[in-house]
């Protein structure tokens, strides 16, 4: 597979850690709120609908915010 331009890391960063993210916690919360049963399935995936639709802008937001707060509290690797 051809890799993507590094001018799109910090997009495709955010749209694989948003999916991810509100996959596992829409997940999570479903099963907290309602249990497993036959009709899982079909509300986890519309809750992780609206979460990752949600969840992308915001990573996207705030991804460099987190990469400078942690850049602040943890040392540079040495070179």
């Amino acid at each position: 597979m051809p890799a993507l331009p590094s001018r799109l890391y910090t997009l495709v960063f955010a749209l694989i850690m948003s999916g991810l993210m509100s996959l596992l916690m829409s997940a999570v919360i479903t099963f907290i709120n309602t249990g497993f049963d036959g009709g899982f399935m079909w509300r986890w995936a519309s809750a992780w609908v609206v979460a990752w639709v949600v969840a992308f802008p915001l990573v996207s937001v705030i991804a460099p915010l987190s990469h400078r707060l942690t850049r602040k509290f943890v040392s540079a690797p040495d070179a």
